[in-house]
């Protein structure tokens, strides 16, 4: 449940030029919030070009701010919290493979820069931390629904620190620091800063540019969620009783079809295309799906949303000739992400106790 008024919140998002932070950003000024992004800009600056040629702008840019920093430095941090009353935190070394690239390189992002920056903003006088983890803690779960109840059992670092960070936030919880954490599906659809390494997007990319979808196996899940529904449910968490939320862990998807159904609901969607489906064999037999039933019992949510819709906007923007290179780095995380080890977080982690 929440109020229909909305009340206006000063926030950082972390990750804010991202995939879905260069959605979220432009949807939390329309609702009239002050914002505040921290992002290294590692995939290019498509989002804050975007936002700064909205013709909203104008309105908007007294209400916005930037910050181009790594969020594991605790000096960098400390001023991109200052002033902030609510984090979005969506910066992360973001998916399965990327995680892979190097163990501790994830570990400080995913894992050790939360322990600081929950500290950092407790310090601040933040009241509120939203927690983008992901729903694929859950490993693969040989059972009908996956709820929030079963143990998580990542196979990925990328998973493994996911996991391990959401305990980090629901131990910051308190009366006075609403702590919540959401275990998104794949998010998909459409993106001032695009991605095409999501299956959705990849495979709505592939039928509009060649006409075919080739799936790779096709019988495994891949729980979905849109870009709609994901900008919309970030900023009912900045209004949302903190009764209802504070220290809990909630999954975040309402589709869970196997990846030869995907192709075929695109299929469907573009059917003025006449696209052909390719399936062949594969050795990824990760299978994942997931229950949404306590989001919609706790708050009330209905999707706003669904894999079609996503596929609909995502093909107006190709269209559109909005992503002429389909193939661009700027549109994969693995083609393009450089980020140096840096143990900042751990230099504050392991600080001394200062005594009075």
């Amino acid at each position: 449940m929440t109020t229909n008024t909305i009340q206006p919140r000063r926030i950082l998002v972390t990750g804010g030029c991202g995939y879905v932070g260069s959605a979220l950003l432009p949807h939390l000024l329309r609702l009239g919030h002050h914002v505040r992004a921290i992002d290294l800009i590692l995939y290019s600056d498509a989002g804050v070009k975007s936002l700064k040629a909205s013709p909203e702008f104008e309105q908007w840019q007294n209400r916005f701010e930037l910050v181009v920093g790594d969020l594991r430095h605790e000096e960098t941090m400390r001023e991109a919290l200052r002033g902030c009353d609510t984090v979005i935190h969506l910066a992360a070394i973001s998916n399965d493979p990327t995680g892979e690239l190097d163990e501790a390189l994830t570990r400080q992002v995913n894992f050790d820069a939360i322990g600081m920056m929950l500290a950092l903003a407790k310090e601040a006088g933040v009241t509120r931390f939203i927690n983008a983890s992901s729903s694929s803690v859950f490993g693969i779960k040989n059972v009908p629904d996956v709820t929030e109840e079963l143990e998580a059992e990542p196979l990925t670092f990328y998973s493994k620190y996911k996991a391990l960070s959401e305990w980090l936030v629901v131990a910051a919880a308190s009366r006075e620091f609403c702590a919540v954490n959401i275990r998104p599906a794949t998010i998909c659809g459409y993106s001032p800063r695009q991605r095409f390494d999501l299956t959705v997007n990849k495979l709505t990319a592939d039928a509009v540019r060649k006409g075919v979808i080739t799936v790779h196996g096709g019988q495994q899940r891949r729980p979905n969620v849109g870009m709609s529904d994901a900008i919309n449910l970030y900023a009912i968490l900045t209004q949302t009783d903190p009764a209802l939320i504070n220290g809990q862990t909630f999954n975040f998807g309402f589709e869970n079809h196997t990846v030869l159904a995907i192709a075929q609901l695109i299929q469907a969607e573009l059917k003025d295309l006449n696209v052909s489906i390719k399936v062949t064999d594969t050795n990824d037999h990760r299978d994942y799906h997931i229950s949404s039933a306590k989001l919609i019992k706790y708050l009330g949510y209905k999707p706003v949303s669904s894999i079609a819709m996503e596929v609909a906007n995502l093909r107006r923007a190709l269209d559109g000739g909005q992503f002429p290179d389909i193939d661009a780095s700027e549109h994969y995380n693995m083609k393009c992400m450089k980020l140096a080890r840096d143990n900042g977080t751990y230099r504050f982690l392991s600080r001394p106790p200062s005594h009075v």
